[in-house]
């Protein structure tokens, strides 16, 4: 399966933007983008729990919680950090610059260089927000939440907070202390306002977000499936695992690759372990699964059966595939272990990729322990 990163326009007639050749709407792919987001993982924000219903209000939703977030911590003073300054001052501050005052004679004019922290707001976290509200600006539909958001980067910005976004390498927002964890949700919804509001290649000021090759596609939707995964079945007692190391039994030899499947799904409730192994391909070629793909989830499946956890005995496995208009569920009992070959159709509407996300983890019914 490959997805061209060109945007093909609307007709008239048709409100929905596809991303390429492929026919996938815009909206799916920003539902792929929330799923994957670290604000879809925290925010205890309601709406989000039913965007599937609307996924072209993403965009507004993001939006919404982003200038809400900004607002409160306006309220609150935004957080502020130290910033190491080079100035020549007519009074001692900090440490001393020793070459530069003497290299510039500054004693002889009651000068002298100094170096030293102080207190910003111009800090690259704010920065980042600022960015976002702008490009956030962009996308939405409603005009007064557009206006909103250029006003409180206006505001920002009159609070001394600059215009240019944060070098990637500069900005430091995955770890949070305790006096700055108001910052969370702010930070989460503004990273995912920048992922819906990447610029197309189209000519215009539109905004269209798609990622631009096939591995960024996969790992979109590896980290989407994980997200979706570990926010509504986490809520419902399971535990999940992305990214995973397993090891071979009895012992893991050096010379042996690792193992990391993509999800590890754990229902301990009612007994049932899932492995969930993503792919970015056509789930069929000439009619057959490949082989490479099936030897891999037969190899985390069973040679882990002697560990001491009962939850490996009869765990299943899944082979997740994206596909464009078309469906395929079909799952094999091998030695014990269900196989399942599963896809999600982008195309689709986004209430039907939530079940079809949900449907490949269950277990056939010919397939449920005695």
């Amino acid at each position: 399966m490959v997805l061209t990163p060109s945007v093909t326009q609307p007709d008239a007639a048709d409100s929905i933007s596809y991303i390429g050749a492929s026919n996938v709407p815009v909206r799916n792919i920003w539902l792929l983008m929330l799923y994957a987001s670290d604000l879809y993982r925290h925010t205890r924000d309601e709406r989000i729990t039913s965007i599937e219903e609307n996924p072209d209000d993403i965009a507004d939703l993001v939006a919404e919680i982003l200038a809400g977030s900004v607002e409160r911590r306006i309220r609150r003073n935004m957080s502020f950090a130290y910033q190491s300054t080079d100035a020549v001052l007519s009074r001692l501050r900090g440490r001393v610059d020793l070459l530069r005052t003497e290299r510039g004679q500054l004693l002889r004019r009651g000068k002298i260089a100094c170096r030293f922290d102080e207190m910003t707001i111009d800090t690259p976290r704010n920065r980042f927000v600022r960015a976002a509200l702008t490009r956030i600006a962009n996308v939405v539909r409603r005009p007064d939440l557009a206006r909103r958001c250029r006003t409180l980067s206006t505001t920002l910005a009159r609070m001394g907070v600059g215009n240019l976004p944060p070098h990637q390498n500069d900005l430091s927002i995955s770890s949070f202390g305790r006096l700055d964890a108001d910052d969370r949700q702010m930070v989460a919804a503004a990273r995912l306002a920048f992922d819906l509001a990447l610029p197309n290649e189209s000519d215009g000021a539109s905004y269209l977000s798609r990622p631009h090759t096939e591995r960024e596609w996969w790992d979109l939707f590896e980290k989407a499936v994980a997200g979706f995964y570990r926010f509504v079945l986490g809520s419902r007692g399971w535990r999940v695992r992305p990214q995973s190391h397993i090891y071979w039994l009895p012992q893991n030899v050096g010379i042996l690759p690792m193992m990391k499947p993509d999800i590890i799904l754990d229902s301990p409730s009612r007994c049932h372990r899932v492995v969930v192994d993503t792919k970015f391909k056509p789930i069929l070629h000439d009619g057959k699964v490949s082989s490479a793909d099936l030897y891999q989830i037969y190899a985390y499946l069973r040679s882990q059966e002697d560990r001491d956890d009962p939850l490996w005995a009869n765990a299943s496995g899944v082979l997740l595939h994206p596909v464009i208009n078309d469906n395929i569920d079909e799952s094999v009992m091998i030695q014990g272990h269900e196989i399942r070959f599963a896809t999600v159709d982008l195309a689709t509407q986004a209430t039907e990729i939530r079940n079809q996300l949900l449907q490949a983890i269950q277990r056939s019914p010919q397939c449920q322990p005695t």
